[in-house]
């Protein structure tokens, strides 16, 4: 990989990571479900005027937009908003690989090699031992949520793979139609009215950066040249990079949120890195593909 796309790959490891502080900001001026609805209504309008239908079916559209979207974001959101630090909410989310990779055999019929059994048993167990030395501050039912979010990425991943998008982009902004409304109804029904006008009447500069932040940064740049990477290298390559992201979360949360994981919760990190670093590991193709690729 050329020295410059391997910048971008950690650009875009810095921006994902960047991005759990700005959410917790985001959650500071907007209710949870309220805020993951105005990420996806901003994502839909006006890209979905100038990008073509995705040529998949609607059931894809659907589940993708089920689980990658609005599920996945309205658990973390919601988990974020109950006490779940953003540092450890970035890395938790990474379970999502682990949890691919044991979906993809139950509902794509897929094989796993003992090094991605291995390594999502020890992604599993660093979580454990986050969860068994927690802090009192957090909340077991934010770190439930979070556990959720990524199992449902995981959905999501196994979705988007079922449905072979030629085009990602395509994939991901017709299928941001789905959240906007029901999140916007379990807004309405669980936070009230009165919150949801409360937030827009007082709506800010810090709000209005956090949605353009997570929308245009964490989501167009992010998201767009992830799947430009993608299409250049191969994933065995690229994917590695998402190690930085709980990185950069735990460092950024800390610099900015003054959060202090404690030695549970950096020991359970590790454990968490070293199974998701064997996953990755042992989903890399043979050599000669990956020269084909390149």
């Amino acid at each position: 990989m050329p020295t410059r796309h391997a910048l971008l790959a950690c650009g875009v490891a810095v921006v994902w990571g960047v991005n759990f502080v700005v959410i917790d900001v985001g959650l500071e001026r907007f209710p949870p479900l309220l805020f993951a609805a105005l990420r996806f209504a901003l994502i839909v309008f006006p890209a979905i005027f100038f990008v073509r239908r995705p040529e998949v079916g609607w059931r894809s559209v659907l589940l993708v937009g089920t689980f990658l979207s609005a599920a996945q974001f309205g658990l973390l959101f919601v988990a974020m908003d109950q006490g779940m630090p953003a540092g450890l909410a970035s890395l938790v989310l990474q379970l999502q690989a682990a949890f691919t990779a044991l979906l993809a055999v139950g509902l794509l019929g897929e094989r796993l090699k003992p090094g991605q059994v291995a390594g999502a048993l020890v992604a599993f167990a660093g979580i454990g031992l986050i969860a068994a030395g927690r802090s009192e501050g957090v909340p077991l039912i934010a770190f439930a949520l979070c556990v959720g979010a990524a199992a449902s990425w995981g959905l999501g991943n196994v979705a988007t793979r079922h449905a072979q998008a030629r085009s990602a982009a395509s994939l991901l902004v017709w299928s941001s139609l789905v959240p906007p409304i029901p999140l916007a109804l379990l807004s309405l029904r669980f936070d009230g009215a009165d919150a949801i006008s409360d937030a827009f009447a007082a709506l800010d500069a810090g709000g209005l950066l956090a949605l353009v932040y997570i929308v245009i940064a964490s989501t167009a740049f992010g998201f767009g040249t992830w799947t430009w990477l993608l299409k250049r290298h191969p994933a065995s390559k690229v994917a590695p990079f998402t190690l930085l992201v709980p990185v950069v979360g735990i460092l950024s949360a800390w610099l900015a949120l003054e959060e202090t994981p404690n030695a549970a919760e950096c020991a359970g990190a590790a454990v968490v890195l070293c199974g998701l670093a064997l996953t990755m590991r042992a989903i890399r193709p043979p050599r000669r593909v990956e020269a084909a690729l390149t």
